[in-house]
């Protein structure tokens, strides 16, 4: 069963969300009502994915994603501002997601992120396209991939786990991973995040 961490500054929300995240087989193993509590009860509830707020008092969802290390983090907001989402994926989140969205794609993208994957909100994927659109068109050259990592990387961009592209291109979980790792080292990208970005811009 997944285990997830919800962090949110409204109790009636945090809760609400447990409620209805365990009615759909999720095991909440801990709330939290800022990122500084995060940050310290990440090791003693163990979660596989957190659930994080962004505006939260004495720590924000920001801050508190940049101290967690080795768990995917999913930004669960109110905030559709792109000073969030930008700040938030530059420092590690893997998904931004409006609380709003329907729970089910709130799971899924929960079981995309725990088997390394990216979910953005249309909304997020947007506004982190803009921003990256100053960078330097040289440094995201598709031409540099072989076509089996384009094909690889187009997938990434769709939102695919690793597991996923394999099943769809026929190839073992492993080789996608090293085919993932190829394109970021000739891209000079960080990771899948960024490397979704750049398919993105490039398809514009």
């Amino acid at each position: 069963m997944i285990k997830v961490m919800i962090v949110d500054d409204q109790k009636i929300f945090r809760q609400g969300l447990k409620m209805i995240l365990e009615s759909q087989g999720i095991d909440v193993v801990g709330l939290c009502e800022n990122g500084d509590q995060a940050v310290k009860m990440l090791s003693v509830y163990k979660p596989d994915v957190v659930l994080m707020d962004i505006q939260m008092p004495v720590m924000n969802g920001v801050e508190a994603v940049k101290l967690m290390t080795g768990v995917p983090v999913i930004m669960l907001t109110t905030f559709h501002n792109e000073a969030f989402i930008t700040d938030a994926i530059r420092a590690g989140a893997s998904g931004y997601l409006l609380k709003d969205t329907e729970i089910q794609i709130i799971i899924d993208a929960i079981k995309t992120v725990l088997d390394g994957g990216v979910q953005m909100s249309s909304e997020a994927q947007q506004v982190l396209v803009n921003q990256f659109t100053q960078i330097p068109n040289e440094v995201y050259d598709l031409d540099l991939l072989t076509e089996r990592e384009k094909e690889v990387c187009l997938l990434v961009a769709e939102g695919l786990n690793n597991k996923e592209i394999a099943e769809k291109v026929f190839l073992g979980e492993g080789t996608v991973k090293n085919h993932i790792t190829k394109a970021l080292s000739k891209l000079e990208l960080r990771d899948r995040t960024q490397l979704a970005i750049h398919v993105l811009k490039s398809k514009k």
